[in-house]
């Protein structure tokens, strides 16, 4: 296992594992991350539903933001990511109980102060796309 998969590994069971918002990623692993990218995947789950019965927008962004952030941490020497300044995310199809859903999320560019990142949600081996995503994210501390 490389190193780098070895810390996001450790980082997504830190967040999962934490009494705050992020507990929602305890079931997602880490299949893969390094060289900017980083891919993850879980079954979707009851605790992962909207009222209509299909995986939830909100935690969908959640994936989107986690995974995207790991992704650039593995990004060369990256400093440690502070704070989203945008998440777009485009719903193109529902994901629902027992399906599998793997998120693919690259480093598309990283300058001094921002990280743009594309992510993919996809089920069915990658044949359908759920959703497609943009991130970008912010070096640096946030001050209140």
């Amino acid at each position: 296992m490389s190193c780098k998969l070895e810390v996001i590994k450790k980082v997504l069971e830190t967040v999962a594992n934490s009494k705050g918002f992020g507990r929602c990623m305890k079931n997602v692993k880490v299949l893969s991350a390094g060289d900017g990218k980083c891919k993850a995947q879980f079954t979707v789950g009851e605790e992962h539903l909207n009222l209509g019965g299909f995986m939830h927008g909100g935690f969908t962004s959640t994936l989107v933001d986690c995974v995207s952030t790991y992704a650039l941490i593995t990004h060369k020497n990256e400093p440690p990511p502070g704070a989203s300044v945008d998440l777009h995310v485009t719903f193109l199809k529902a994901a629902f109980p027992g399906e599998v859903v793997t998120v693919d999320a690259k480093t598309v560019r990283a300058g001094r102060k921002l990280g743009f990142l594309a992510v993919e949600l996809t089920k069915n081996d990658g044949k359908d796309i759920v959703a497609r995503a943009h991130h970008t994210k912010y070096f640096g501390t946030v001050s209140q």
